[in-house]
């Protein structure tokens, strides 16, 4: 899920019901390329089920994240929230399950875990999710402690759905390469680079990492529909580096 705002929100909530399509996604990697297999394994899945609505009913949904620490994922806040869509910490809202070092759906089964609990950054829409178990196979992310710069070439990759219309997530990772075109004290603005410049995070990326060298830059947030060669916004990891080693250690 990633909303533009709490519109894009609302809209994405429309796609995967059970009863009135509804999603908390925000858009995966369209116009990108397949992961290599081996590749990325610190890439989360996560499965969301039972997500509350107002009136009642419920449905599903997806986001991506990435491994930070052995016992903890980062993603976008905004995938975890109440049935009136405020971003909430403590007990996981609603069953969430977590799936790590894998490319490919169809060929492998990676690592799955169920997150247990939700805690909620103060400066950006960043969560970070505890995991029932540790993960031990896989090597976390390291974290950028310094400011991106305008120009700087990034990795996306995640679980996204490769269109907006008529999303589904990916069952194959998929990857790009995006350009940071802004910088904010929260925030990068990121374009498509490569393979295309319509290169972009699609529905149910929220939470995808964009990197260096296995070294977290920023997570997704939100963005125009997908494929586009607008800007994306993210969240900078730098901004919340202290927080997210003190509350994963």
């Amino acid at each position: 899920m990633r909303p533009r705002a709490l519109l894009a929100a609302a809209v994405l909530t429309i796609l995967t019901s059970t009863t009135t399509p509804a999603a908390l996604a925000a858009p995966g990697v369209a116009h990108g390329t397949d992961v290599p297999p081996g590749r990325f394994g610190f890439v989360a899945k996560l499965a969301m089920t039972k997500i509350p609505r107002p009136d009642g009913s419920t449905y599903s949904s997806y986001c991506t994240g990435a491994l930070v620490a052995p016992a903890w994922l980062l993603t976008t806040g905004h995938c975890f929230h109440d049935a009136n869509r405020v971003r909430v910490s403590g007990k996981t809202p609603y069953p969430t399950t977590a799936t790590l070092g894998l490319t490919d759906e169809a060929t492998e089964s990676g690592i799955a875990r169920k997150v247990t609990e939700v805690r909620q950054a103060k400066e950006s829409d960043v969560a970070l999710l505890k995991l029932d178990t540790p993960v031990t196979t896989v090597t976390p992310m390291k974290l950028n402690r310094t400011a991106p710069k305008v120009g700087d070439q990034l990795t996306l990759a995640g679980w996204g759905s490769l269109t907006s219309t008529d999303p589904k997530p990916a069952t194959r990772m998929q990857q790009g390469t995006v350009t940071v075109a802004k910088v904010a004290p929260t925030t990068l603005g990121v374009r498509g680079a490569a393979p295309e410049i319509t290169t972009s995070a699609c529905t149910y990326d929220s939470g995808a990492p964009y990197f260096t060298n296995d070294t977290l830059v920023a997570l997704e947030a939100t963005g125009p529909g997908c494929p586009h060669a607008g800007i994306e916004t993210t969240s900078r990891a730098d901004a919340i580096a202290d927080w997210i080693t003190k509350t994963a250690s």
